[in-house]
């Protein structure tokens, strides 16, 4: 692909910072979303993924280390067993299905925290053209302290009109 991907920006949305009613500690629940400018040429999304998994932002551990440009990891796997195959194409409803039940519909959200995750994670699922999940990869692909994580979901949208991809991972941790 002749034009990259360009890194625009990144947002991050931490539990920890709205306030709950009840007493259950949110501390280690949050949304990263990062946003990349599609390339000038057409390219399909196999490619746009391929693109994504080759950028160096695509290179986070998330936890706590940032973008390693070198480094290995991506989320809880070896970076070099998350190829575009893993991702499985998924409906809008699907992907807000699996995040809200994330969200956990029994918690009291605060208003400010919805409406975050209504700007940043509901609105860009509803925008996207193309929406993918990676997949669980397994055992095999976990790297050697990828299991920090409580849960992990990664989405890619794809949004055409807007120009952009974004990288979507609601965790706990």
């Amino acid at each position: 692909m002749g034009n990259e991907l360009t890194h625009e920006g990144s947002a991050f949305i931490n539990f920890r910072d709205y306030k709950f009613q009840d007493s259950r500690s949110h501390g280690f629940r949050w949304v990263d979303i990062k946003h990349l400018r599609l390339p000038a040429e057409s390219v399909g999304d196999r490619e746009l993924l391929a693109a994504l998994i080759g950028h160096e932002q695509f290179r986070d551990d998330y936890a706590g280390g940032g973008v390693l440009p070198e480094g290995p990891r991506h989320g809880p796997y070896w970076l070099r067993l998350v190829t575009p195959d893993v991702y499985e194409s998924i409906s809008r409803e699907k992907g807000v299905h699996i995040l809200r039940e994330w969200v956990d519909p029994l918690w009291d959200v605060p208003a400010e925290l919805e409406a975050d995750l209504q700007q940043e994670v509901f609105g860009r699922l509803a925008a996207a053209d193309h929406i993918y999940y990676l997949s669980e990869l397994g055992d095999e692909a976990i790297h050697d302290w990828g299991r920090v994580h409580d849960y992990f979901h990664e989405f890619v949208l794809i949004d055409r009109s807007a120009g952009q991809i974004t990288l979507l991972v609601a965790a706990d941790d």
